[in-house]
């Protein structure tokens, strides 16, 4: 996913700019790091106050050049009118956040009404189109087949939440003045792989796999996660 989003931002902005990022659901700072790392200007807003503290400390480890680019605030992605003035970022990531949220159409609007013209939005969300996916390749029938009629599911940390369709989110960037420009699948081929699987030897190989499964059809189709990237009209 860190490849399709730094190509989007490629091709959007010119080089070298130092852009405003805001990282919604920014969890222990992966993406917002990188992206600081890179140059960029980034605010990361949480809720879980484990996370923060996480966060905090991977970015306390940093050097103190990448420190001063990034600033963490505790709070609820749906309050981002309360923290931020319209039009106020280049980039807005919302990554695994999106399952969580039974209505996700006001937390998009807001996350839209965030980026000035031409800015970036980019979401990660579980696909409800392929939820049998995986326990049809585990040999779970029975799960596979309810899982073509329903967009909840339980997912490995044991908590119900629901998946997204590339359709109806289409459909809400349009109406909220930030419509589709790209997707992507994300885990086509590894998805099935048991929490803390080591990294094979031929890492590389798997993710350049990966990555070309990830923008090729019918291939993304099926991918446990989609990356859309939303433009700002």
């Amino acid at each position: 996913m860190a490849r399709q989003l730094d190509e989007q931002i490629a091709g959007r902005f010119p080089v070298g700019q130092r852009l405003r990022v805001l990282d919604v659901g920014m969890g222990q700072g992966t993406q917002a790091l990188r992206l600081a790392r890179a140059g960029h200007q980034v605010t990361g807003l949480e809720q879980d106050s484990t996370m923060v503290a996480a966060a905090r400390g991977a970015l306390s480890e940093e050097p103190e050049g990448i420190r001063e680019r990034v600033r963490i605030i505790e709070g609820d992605g749906r309050d981002t009118g309360v923290h931020f003035l319209p039009g106020s970022f280049d980039v807005v990531l919302c990554h695994g956040v999106l399952m969580y949220v039974e209505e996700p159409d006001p937390l998009l609007a807001g996350l839209a009404r965030m980026l000035a013209h031409g800015g970036l939005l980019s979401l990660l969300v579980r696909n409800a189109d392929a939820l049998a996916m995986r326990p049809g390749l585990s040999g779970d029938w029975a799960s596979a087949l309810s899982a073509f009629d329903t967009v909840s599911y339980t997912n490995r940390l044991g908590l119900d939440v629901r998946a997204d369709r590339l359709g109806t989110l289409t459909a809400t960037l349009a109406g909220i003045g930030a419509p589709l420009h790209a997707w992507y699948g994300v885990r086509v081929f590894t998805d099935t792989a048991a929490d803390g699987a080591e990294i094979p030897a031929d890492a590389q190989t798997l993710l350049a796999a990966e990555e070309r499964a990830g923008r090729t059809d019918p291939y993304r189709g099926v991918a446990a996660l989609l990356h859309l990237c939303g433009v700002r009209g």
